[in-house]
């Protein structure tokens, strides 16, 4: 009995063991497990004090802050993380699924995997297609995926815990009603032209 190990789960519901990561250049920039669980998504760490530090930042806290912006929510953590466990309830009751795995399913889907970026050159510039690193995969992903639960909740009658279950959802299936995987193929379709 004293030999097992109590798996820490997230809300005291979620347990990250069961989650995997499919994408392989993604599994050092989503942190969900061993030293990244957490029963709350509020570790008070300084992940910002250093280049790169935020990988180490678990990946609902950092949906989380994300979540939080836009003046009249700044600062707000402890709104946005009842917000987010009630989105994991509804993610529960729509799919049957651990909620952490649709998450991170959905960061997976949702980070465009080619951009283009100006390269400028004696006074004419120009638009170049240009691979994107894993860690801006994540990030784009996470912004996308928030940035479009708050347009989705702004003057409607759903909350934005309903708009968020719905945009990971159809994010994690690869559906294009999601806000994320529409921003994202507008991305890629720009930079394939920019070959």
């Amino acid at each position: 009995m004293a030999d097992e190990q109590i798996t820490m789960k997230l809300f005291g519901k979620w347990n990250p063991d069961e989650v995997s990561v499919s994408d392989m250049c993604l599994t050092d920039y989503i942190g969900f497990n061993k030293m990244h669980a957490k029963s709350i998504p509020h570790t008070a760490g300084r992940y910002q004090v250093k280049r790169f530090r935020k990988t180490q930042c678990p990946i609902v806290e950092r949906v989380v802050n994300s979540l939080m912006m836009h003046g009249r929510n700044n600062g707000k953590k402890l709104k946005t993380m009842a917000i987010m466990k009630h989105t994991f309830e509804i993610i529960y009751l729509v799919t049957g699924l651990n909620p952490l795995q649709v998450l991170v399913d959905a960061i997976q889907n949702s980070g465009a995997r080619e951009d283009s970026t100006r390269i400028g050159g004696g006074g004419c510039v120009r638009r170049q297609a240009v691979d994107v690193s894993p860690l801006r995969r994540v990030n784009q992903a996470i912004h996308l995926l928030c940035t479009g639960a708050r347009e989705a909740a702004f003057r409607n009658v759903k909350t934005i815990a309903e708009c968020f279950a719905d945009e990971l959802i159809n994010a994690s299936k690869g559906s294009s009603n999601s806000y994320a995987i529409k921003k994202k193929d507008e991305l890629e379709r720009v930079a394939k032209s920019y070959r």
